[in-house]
């Protein structure tokens, strides 16, 4: 399987990977490299005999898989992504003390704020603990974002928003995560899991959603290895010839069994209600419907999860009747998400019951603002609870699940971002 990249301005690196696919590492790996713009070979490797004679090596346990095949002829076993990601230079380090505005999360809603911070003359640093384009990145096609009407991969639409973003001066400090947020002085002071620090005189969170679990007991045990969340859109090609399930009823999920669909011999979508999302696009909808390999079975849940290195079957129940059991290599979840926000813990920054950051007018209770917050006028729409901090895309209390909704907000977040910095300049 050869992922291909003819977008301008992406990284120019094929390289190849071999693996097997019931490895976790290596569904990490394409995964990582998909929604990065890296063009890239997977040979599949089923029998020890196959991978000597792939990698040129007589004895196979001394290879640890999977294997990466860099162009220099160079071979990394068994990296991890971030490993992957230094020999690829995708990643830096911050070149300033201190920043205009620090960006975390680098979904369409944090790509969008970058690009109009860095355009508009701010000193612009954008931080992503993975890979560009959030859970929108993992999208296999996004069909309704206004100026594509054949549409486009979420991860095409992602690189095109870094390039960009680049293209206007904004670091980019790719699989950083923050671990720590301090305000302090008017600034925001974050420790970064590596052990560096960013200071900012302002910030934006776009951190979105993190995908939700199923919550059955070895799931997490079968995770990448049989068990996906999202679209799986690096996952499709390999599925030729199998019944692959999909659990969940809203847009990602009906994203994913289209896409999914046009590799596998059947898609079996697996619905908890009794029809699928209101939030669900009428298109999508309509050629669910329409799709003779797409099975649709509603008031139906996964109750178990079976296989030893990797998922060999499951179970699940529809209506009224006895749960079924069935073979299968695949499952893909998307039911929904959680909001990235563990590291507000310990912050004046106030979230909701779910976890989402609190903004603007919803601060207001009786006309009076929260005890951290020390202005004297009202919080912008985007602010959260303390001055300077504010929130863009799905991580927001309220926010509309949509891309171009969280693109929009990551745009407006920039203008508070502007009148903020005027007033306390």
């Amino acid at each position: 399987m050869t992922r291909t990249n003819d977008k301008p301005g992406a990284p120019a690196k094929l390289i190849k990977l071999f693996g097997r696919q019931d490895n976790a590492s290596g569904y990490e790996l394409r995964d990582f490299l998909t929604r990065s713009g890296v063009e890239f070979e997977w040979q599949e490797l089923t029998c020890d005999d196959d991978c000597a004679k792939a990698l040129g090596m007589p004895e196979l346990e001394n290879v640890q898989l999977p294997v990466v095949e860099l162009t220099n002829g160079d071979r990394l076993f068994g990296p991890s992504t971030k490993e992957l990601a230094v020999k690829l230079g995708l990643m830096s380090n911050p070149s300033l003390r201190e920043y205009d505005v620090s960006i975390y999360g680098a979904g369409p809603a944090g790509l969008s704020a970058a690009v109009y911070a860095a355009s508009e003359g701010l000193k612009t640093v954008l931080i992503e603990r993975d890979a560009v384009g959030g859970q929108a990145g993992t999208t296999s096609m996004i069909e309704n974002y206004l100026g594509f009407p054949d549409g486009i991969a979420g991860a095409d639409l992602a690189e095109r928003a870094r390039q960009q973003a680049l293209k206007f001066g904004v670091e980019i400090l790719m699989m950083r995560e923050g671990v720590n947020a301090e305000f302090r002085n008017g600034k925001i002071r974050v420790d970064l899991a590596d052990g560096g620090e960013m200071v900012a005189r302002a910030n934006i969170c776009a951190t979105g959603v993190d995908w939700r679990r199923l919550g059955l007991p070895n799931e997490a045990d079968l995770l990448h290895a049989g068990i996906y969340y999202g679209a799986g859109a690096s996952e499709a090609p390999l599925c030729k010839d199998e019944h692959v399930f999909i659990v969940g009823g809203g847009n990602s999920a009906g994203q994913a069994v289209m896409h999914l669909a046009d590799y596998a011999k059947k898609v079996t979508m697996l619905v908890r209600d009794d029809a699928l999302s209101a939030s669900m696009s009428s298109y999508l909808i309509e050629r669910i419907k329409g799709s003779s390999n797409v099975e649709v079975l509603y008031n139906s849940e996964v109750t178990e999860l079976d296989g030893d290195a990797a998922l060999g079957k499951l179970k699940y129940r529809h209506g009224d009747t006895s749960d079924v059991w069935v073979d299968t290599k695949r499952l893909f979840v998307a039911i929904g998400g959680m909001p990235h926000t563990e590291w507000a813990q310990g912050t004046d920054i106030m979230r909701d019951r779910a976890g989402y950051l609190v903004t603007g007018h919803d601060l207001i209770k009786d006309g009076i603002s929260p005890s951290s917050w020390k202005l004297d006028r009202a919080p912008h729409f985007l602010e959260t609870s303390v001055a300077g901090s504010f929130a863009a895309g799905d991580v927001r209390h309220r926010s509309i699940k949509r891309v171009a909704t969280a693109v929009g907000e990551g745009a407006m977040a920039v203008t508070f971002v502007h009148q903020y910095l005027e007033e306390t300049a």
